[in-house]
């Protein structure tokens, strides 16, 4: 049955071997002349004023931590959706579960002001 994901297993590793063979290639054969002009950020054809990197509120992390994990979990419901005739009602139960976890996990969040934008 392993035997079954052989030709998946090639593929990543091909498209791998392509991908870093690309990278180096472009490494080793590309011009290299760096200077300082190079080197500096580009801020649309205008000397940068200041740094060019700012922090940005941890506000924006939890957002995107909290909009990951949910996008995760709505992408464990979409195999669910395909095959929830020929599970019957103990996969309907085990999803049951996992999306009132899902829904506790909402609801904890949006309780605690994670959610709330000021």
């Amino acid at each position: 049955m392993l035997i079954d994901y052989l030709p998946i297993l090639t593929l990543f590793l091909v498209a791998m071997f392509i991908a870093v063979f690309v990278i180096v290639l472009s490494r080793y054969l590309g011009p290299q002349r760096p200077n300082r002009r190079k080197l500096m950020p580009y801020e649309s054809g205008m000397e940068p004023i200041g740094p060019a990197q700012r922090r940005f509120p941890i506000k924006f992390n939890l957002v995107a931590m909290l909009f990951i994990l949910f996008d995760i979990e709505i992408i464990f419901l979409f195999p669910y959706a395909l095959v929830y005739r020929q599970l019957g009602i103990p996969g309907l139960a085990a999803m049951g579960v996992f999306f009132v976890v899902l829904v506790i996990g909402l609801i904890y969040e949006w309780r605690r002001g994670a959610l709330r934008w000021e």
